[in-house]
C-alpha cells in the first residue's frame, strides 16, 4: 500500500473560481495517453469538481495507478488540471489531465490555476523512526521477491521505492524468465538442457568476466525460482512457446502472458497486499546506517523533504537497479556511449544507490559494461516488442536492403553492427508466416497503433510497398527476400548461420518498423557472492547488506544473455530475502 499524506481541502476552497450551476453536471472528456485514448466523467457542482471516474483507458495498470488515486484526489481538492504529473507515469498524467481539462470545457467551467503552495497536506502518521526485521530497497523485481521470502520466514519487513509506483525495471521489460529443463522445452522436442549448461552460456557470454560460482547459483535455482513465480505467486506463462535469446546455446525463456513485466508486478503487488507487507513509495532511501562494529542495521531516507529512519535488525537488501537511466553516470563509466542514446529503462533507475552501497564499504565491479538493446524505438528510445518476431525469423536490414549480422546475435555484437550501417538504424521485416508464431502485433495492439502513427512502422501487402516506404532500393529488398526464403529452415542459413533457422517470405502481408540501440543494461554494480553478501575489495562479507538485482555487477560479465536478468533479480532476490531474515532471529 502506498503511505500518502491526504489532502486538506478546506485550504484551497479559495482557489476554486468555475462558473456557477444550479445542479450538479456530469460531462466526459478524453485525452491521449501513453496506450490510446483515457476517457473520464467528470461532476461539477457549482463550477468545482466533485468526482471523476474512469471511463476507459488502456495504460499499465502498475504505472498508472497513482494517476487514478493520487493525481486524481488533487485534482479534486484543487480544482485544478494544472498539475505536475507523476514521474514515470508521464504519458498517463497528461491523458488523464488533459482530459479532465476536456470535460471542464464541454462544461462550461473554468478550472483553477494551481497554487502549488495551497495544496495543504495533513501530516500523515508515519514516524520518524521505524523498526523492522528486514528493509529492502528498491519495489522491482528483486525487491519484492526478497520482501516476499523475508516475510514468509518470519520476520517484519518493509519494502521502499523511490518511485510513485512500484515495478521499475522489471515493469517495463519483456520479462522473459531463462530456466533449463523447464516444462516447456519437452513439448518443443528440448530434451538436453541443463543448468550447467545454462551457466556456460552466460560465462560465455560474458567473455568470461563473470563469476562462475554466482552463476552457477543463478542456473541451479532457475526451474525452482520460476515455479515459484508460476505455482505460489500465480504467474501465467505461455504453455507452447518459448524465447531463444542471442547467445544461449538452447531455447529456454519462459515468456509471461501479455509479453510484459505487468504480468510478474501485478501479482508481486498482489502478493505482498496478501501477506501485508507495506510498500512505501515516494521515499528515497539516502543513506545506510552501520553500527560501531560495521553492520548494516538501517536505512535513511527522504519523502517530501521529511527525514526517515528505517532500523533492521537483520539488516538491509539493496535491490534498486542499474543506472542506465542516468546519461551522466553512463557516460562516466563508458564514454563511447554519450548523449546520443537514449534509454529503454525507467526514469527511477539513476544509480545513486551504488553510491550509497560504496560509502558503506561495497566494492564496485564491472561498471563500464554498460549493454545497449539493438531494437528500439527512434524516437523514444524504449524497446520496440512488437519487433520480438526477429526470434521466429523476422530479418534485420540496412538502408541499403541487405542482411548484415545472424539476428539472434548477441546484443552488443548486434547493437554495434546496427550504428555500423547507413544512419545508424535498421528495419526489421516480417511477413504473416512469422506473425502467426510471434504473434507479436497481437500481443502489442497500442504498439502497432502508436509506431505506425508514428510513421517508423508500415504494414504491406506487397514488397513494393515496404520498399516505397523504406525507401531501400526494390530489386534489393526483393533479392534479398528471394535469398532468405531459398536458405528456409534450420541449418541452411549460408550466410549468418541463423542459430534458429530462417522463414520462406515470398509472400506477404508484410511488417517492417525502424530501430536504433538504446542503453539497455548495466552489468557493473555492487560486488556480491554466492548467497547474495555484499563485499568489500578485499572480498570481504559487510554484514547485514545484501544485494540483488542490476545493482549487482558479477553475474553477467561484459554482455548480459536475453532472459537472464529475470532468472537473476528473482533467484537473487529470494536468497537474499530468506538470508536477512534468518539474521534477524
Amino acid at each position: 500500500m502506498q503511505i500518502r499524506k491526504a489532502l486538506a481541502a478546506a485550504a484551497v476552497a479559495a482557489l476554486f473560481a468555475g462558473s456557477a450551476i444550479a445542479a450538479p453536471v456530469t460531462t466526459e472528456g478524453t485525452g491521449v495517453g501513453k496506450h490510446g485514448d483515457v476517457t473520464v466523467a467528470v461532476t461539477f457542482d457549482g463550477g468545482k469538481i466533485t468526482d471523476i471516474k474512469i471511463v476507459k483507458e488502456q495504460e499499465n495498470k502498475v504505472l498508472a495507478k497513482g494517476v487514478y488515486t493520487d493525481l486524481k484526489d488533487h485534482v479534486i481538492a484543487t480544482n485544478s488540471a494544472d498539475l505536475d504529473v507523476i514521474s514515470g507515469a508521464t504519458f498517463s498524467s497528461k491523458g488523464f489531465l488533459d482530459a479532465v481539462k476536456d470535460a471542464a470545457k464541454k462544461a462550461g467551467v473554468t478550472l483553477s490555476k494551481a497554487d502549488k503552495k495551497a495544496i495543504k497536506k495533513v501530516a500523515k502518521d508515519l514516524p520518524k523512526t521505524s523498526n523492522y526485521d528486514v528493509v529492502v530497497i528498491g519495489a522491482g523485481g528483486a525487491g519484492f521477491s526478497a520482501a516476499i521470502e523475508a516475510k514468509n520466514a518470519g520476520a517484519n519487513v518493509v519494502l521502499l521505492e523511490k518511485m510513485p509506483a512500484v515495478g521499475g525495471n522489471s515493469l517495463i521489460s519483456g520479462a522473459e524468465m531463462n530456466a533449463a529443463r523447464n516444462w516447456v522445452q519437452p513439448k518443443l522436442g528440448i530434451t538436453d538442457d541443463s543448468p550447467e549448461l545454462h551457466a556456460q552460456d552466460t560465462f560465455k557470454g560474458g567473455d568470461g568476466k563473470g563469476d562462475m560460482k554466482v552463476i552457477n547459483v543463478m542456473t541451479h535455482n532457475a526451474l525452482d525460482a520460476a515455479k515459484w513465480c508460476r505455482d505460489y505467486l500465480g504467474v501465467r506463462f505461455e504453455d507452447d512457446n518459448l524465447f531463444f535469446f542471442g547467445g544461449h546455446s538452447r531455447k529456454r525463456a519462459l515468456i509471461p502472458v501479455g509479453h510484459t513485466g505487468t504480468e510478474f508486478i501485478a501479482k508481486f503487488q498482489a502478493k505482498a497486499d496478501e501477506l501485508g507487507i507495506p510498500v512505501i513509495t515516494n521515499m528515497k532511501a539516502e543513506e545506510l546506517i552501520k553500527d560501531k562494529d560495521g553492520r548494516v542495521v538501517g536505512v535513511k531516507a527522504t519523502m517530501d523533504g521529511n527525514t526517515y529512519e528505517f532500523n533492521a535488525k537483520g539488516g538491509v537488501v539493496l535491490a534498486t537497479g542499474g543506472f542506465g537511466a542516468n546519461p551522466q553516470m553512463v557516460k562516466k563509466y563508458n564514454p563511447k556511449i554519450d548523449e546520443r542514446f537514449k534509454t529503454t529503462d525507467a526514469p527511477g533507475t539513476t544509480g545513486e544507490a551504488l553510491y550509497m552501497a560504496e560509502r558503506a564499504g561495497a566494492e564496485l565491479v564491472n561498471m563500464g559494461y554498460i549493454q545497449t538493446y539493438p531494437i528500439c524505438d527512434p524516437i523514444s528510445g524504449v524497446i520496440e516488442l512488437i519487433a520480438d518476431a526477429r526470434f521466429d525469423g523476422a530479418i534485420m536490414l540496412n538502408q541499403e536492403g541487405k542482411r548484415f549480422v545472424e539476428e539472434l546475435d548477441r546484443r552488443d555484437v548486434l547493437s554495434e553492427a546496427i550504428l555500423k550501417q547507413t544512419g545508424g538504424y535498421c528495419w526489421v521485416l516480417w511477413n504473416d508466416k512469422i506473425g502467426s508464431i510471434s504473434n507479436t502485433v497481437k500481443e502489442h495492439p497500442t504498439e502497432y497503433e502508436a509506431f505506425t502513427k508514428q510513421g517508423i512502422m508500415k504494414t504491406c501487402d506487397d514488397l513494393k510497398c515496404i520498399a516505397d516506404f523504406t525507401k531501400i532500393p526494390g530489386e534489393q529488398l526483393e533479392a534479398t527476400i528471394k535469398r532468405v526464403s531459398s536458405m528456409a529452415g534450420k541449418g541452411n542459413d549460408k550466410d549468418f548461420n541463423h542459430r534458429s533457422g530462417l522463414v520462406d517470405m515470398t509472400q506477404g502481408k508484410y511488417y517492417v518498423i525502424k530501430a536504433v540501440p538504446s542503453v539497455h543494461h548495466t552489468m557493473g554494480g555492487v560486488r556480491i557472492n554466492e548467497k547474495a553478501q555484499a563485499l568489500t575489495k578485499e572480498g570481504k562479507v559487510i554484514p547485514g547488506l545484501w544485494a540483488a538485482g542490476e545493482v549487482t555487477g558479477v553475474t553477467h560479465g561484459t554482455n548480459r544473455l536475453g532472459g537472464n536478468a529475470y532468472t537473476d533479480i528473482i533467484v537473487f532476490g529470494r536468497i537474499a530475502g530468506k538470508a536477512a531474515a534468518e539474521a534477524a532471529k
